[in-house]
């Protein structure tokens, strides 16, 4: 009989305190701190706007393939291998980066950096928390995404002090050994999943000492040709090209329109952090289709409020609004096809759909973004990231009303060893 253990800490959460930290450096200095590295490359090399705002493009769809790459991998074999490799190539394309003085060497330094952080980032964090938490899966995937916002307002300012400082050129090793050691301590605890410690999901433990159920789910091929699953992929393509689009471009957009690029992402990053946690909460009780066309709605509505204010007070106020839909849009995407769709096939369905989302949306965000501000205005640019995000957030409306469940089935689960 199974039965929740007693005395003890669940391993699951030091897994989710792991998690935490993987995130926060893979978010701090990848997903907000390329708006740092934005600056600084344009202030120094003389490149556009457009130009380096490409490079992030080409970061954002090279990090999707990487992850969608190793999918079948960390199915099968420990993934704390993976991981461990990509901080490697990750830091590697850190110290390229600050080499690189032409757009050619820039842009495949982008290429090792993105392939690096895909090793490392959402596709095996994400994978680890559906393993571990089944009941518990909101509030667990809520304090370890929020890593993500602790690393804008940790990791990244102090990326963007050191560039300050030194300049990238010679910010680069340091940024480089900031990820390979912050990755190192995220090891420790990254268990494969819960069979390896004799464990179930949610903190029990069989008689045996041995996970007694198998994991149910709609099988891969069932869910990617689901209505579902393209509502919900072309919904985020719009919501997070938005998203991701206006983080990008905030760093120089508030330097450029109050001075105050600095203070812009600290504050996103603090109401990520406050409302990922309450929105972990609330998501338990709400259908989360529901919950994520609600929230892309309200982003859009965010941008707006960012693009037509001049003043720093009320920047900061936008700033605080797009960061509370921030924290959750990233959070339900995992939860959303988990719910939908199990845990069997989770890393390929997830893998997919962020390889389909980041190619069109978060991949092609920032370019458009950084492209409008070049051939008219940043008030231009948010205005239209905020009609993508307000669009996205009627297709969530069309998956929640008219997208059927799919019956799921039970597959023996394949233990990693320890």
């Amino acid at each position: 009989m199974n039965k929740t253990a007693p005395g003890r800490i669940f391993d699951g959460w030091y897994v989710v305190a792991s998690v935490f930290i993987l995130l926060m450096v893979n978010a701090g200095l990848g997903f907000y701190g390329l708006s740092v590295f934005l600056e600084a490359i344009t202030d120094e090399q003389g490149f556009s706007t457009a130009d380096v705002s490409f490079a992030t493009s080409i970061f954002f769809i090279v990090s999707a393939i990487s992850g969608r790459l190793i999918a079948p991998v960390i199915q099968k074999h420990d993934l704390r291998l993976v991981v461990g490799a990509g901080a490697v190539i990750a830091a590697a394309g850190l110290l390229l980066i600050g080499r690189s003085t032409a757009l050619l060497p820039l842009y495949l330094s982008y290429v090792v950096f993105a392939i690096g952080v895909g090793m490392s980032g959402l596709v095996p964090a994400t994978t680890l928390v559906t393993r571990w938490f089944h009941v518990k899966r909101s509030v667990a995937l809520s304090v370890a995404s929020t890593g993500l916002s602790v690393g804008g307002l940790t990791i990244t300012v102090l990326a963007s002090t050191i560039i300050d400082r030194k300049g990238m050129s010679d910010a680069s090793p340091w940024l480089a050994l900031i990820y390979l050691v912050t990755v190192a301590i995220s090891l420790v605890a990254l268990w494969p999943d819960p069979a390896t410690r004799g464990q179930l999901p949610d903190g029990e433990v069989s008689a045996t000492g041995k996970a007694a159920t198998a994991p149910t789910g709609v099988p891969y091929k069932q869910a990617v040709a689901s209505r579902f699953f393209w509502l919900v992929t072309v919904g985020f393509i719009l919501a997070m090209g938005a998203q991701v689009g206006g983080i990008a471009q905030l760093f120089k957009f508030g330097t450029e329109r109050a001075d105050a690029g600095a203070a812009l992402v600290f504050a996103v990053a603090l109401a990520s952090v406050i409302a990922r946690l309450i929105g972990g909460v609330v998501a338990s009780r709400l259908r989360l289709i529901a919950m994520t066309s609600i929230l892309s709605i309200v982003q859009g509505f965010s941008l707006i409020w960012i693009s037509q204010v001049h003043g720093k007070v009320m920047l900061i106020a936008a700033a605080i609004l797009f960061g509370c839909t921030i924290g959750n849009l990233l959070m339900l995407q995992p939860l959303v096809i988990a719910d939908r769709f199990g845990v069997v096939d989770y890393p390929r369905i997830y893998s997919v759909m962020q390889l389909i989302v980041t190619g069109l949306g978060v991949a092609g965000g920032p370019y458009l973004l950084g492209w409008l501000h070049d051939v008219a205005s940043y008030t231009t640019s948010y205005m239209v990231a905020a009609g993508l995000s307000i669009g996205g957030g009627f297709v969530f409306f069309l998956a929640w009303r008219f997208a059927p469940d799919l019956k799921p089935v039970r597959k023996e689960l394949v233990s990693i060893s320890d």
